[in-house]
């Protein structure tokens, strides 16, 4: 496989085949991540696609799923991508599900019919980084679209009957907008009501901007305590029709797996017991991004 620099895919894809098709990521201006920054954007040529996907073809039968690499892959025009599909049907027949990472532009490029044509050929599941719902963190962290913009096209591409996956930041509004940060994301994520949230806490990385600003004495990191009260108002916020609510990343304290709605309660219970000091929080040395 011709991987190029350092990768990254949701804890979820863990066994899927990893298919390097974009170079980075094409927005590249979030605050708070470094995976990509040195890396400038690019999108692979066709023939160094199609030799992986035979490299796959025979060395890659015992997964049935596809990840599509890097940061935004669905930012590829329609007609590439359709050909890249295509050509993973045909020489991985045995893959029932290709997933990959989208954001607001990319999604906003794509009319319905796209993206209903990217689910006919195997797009089942997205993966979209919301980070928060307050409209001045998602300023402040130059993420690129505002809570609207999140809400309208999370709602477009689970009209295509692509499945959304999406990932929130606890602690990413700092100490002051804490509350604010949990309570507007738990209304995004509701107002959108995908069929999974991963939420994550913030760890600081070296050479970006939010590190900076924290090493200036601009931003306060939250405690455990404070981002575990933090996530359970989020989660009190938040109102799924059926949806999995992980926090069960590397980099959180307490590990969750909630069907909402059906165990918010007890998930909120559990968050409340660890903030009495009833349930053990992970230790610092073990926390990762």
């Amino acid at each position: 496989m011709h991987y190029e620099g350092d990768m990254i895919r949701p804890p979820s894809e863990a066994g899927s085949i990893l298919l390097q098709v974009t170079l980075g990521c094409s927005h590249n201006k979030c605050t708070f991540c470094g995976t990509f920054r040195g890396k400038r954007f690019n999108i692979k040529k066709d023939d160094v696609i199609f030799e992986d996907i035979e490299f796959a073809a025979k060395h890659m039968k015992r997964q049935n799923k596809l990840f599509i690499c890097d940061g935004d892959a669905l930012i590829i025009p329609q007609k590439k991508l359709v050909k890249i599909l295509k050509q993973i049907q045909n020489r991985l027949p045995w893959v029932n599900q290709v997933s990959l990472y989208a954001n607001t532009k990319s999604i906003k490029m794509k009319t319905k019919e796209d993206l209903t044509e990217l689910h006919k050929l195997g797009v089942k599941l997205a993966y979209m980084g919301l980070e928060s719902g307050d409209d001045l963190t998602l300023k402040n962290i130059n993420k690129g679209a505002d809570s609207n913009k999140m809400i309208e096209m999370g709602k477009k591409i689970r009209a295509s009957g692509i499945k959304l996956s999406i990932t929130v930041l606890n602690g990413l509004a700092g100490r002051e907008r804490s509350k604010i940060h949990a309570k507007e994301t738990g209304r995004v994520l509701s107002a959108i009501d995908p069929e999974f949230v991963g939420a994550l806490s913030l760890m600081l990385i070296p050479g970006t901007e939010l590190h900076e600003q924290y090493t200036k004495g601009e931003f306060e990191l939250l405690t455990p305590q404070e981002l575990l009260e933090e996530l359970g108002a989020m989660i009190s916020a938040t109102n799924l029709s059926s949806g999995l609510f992980h926090a069960n990343h590397a980099s959180n304290y307490l590990p969750i797996r909630a069907k909402l709605p059906e165990e918010k309660e007890k998930t909120l219970k559990l968050i409340f017991d660890a903030l009495e000091g009833k349930v053990e929080l992970k230790p610092e040395y073990m926390r990762a991004l």
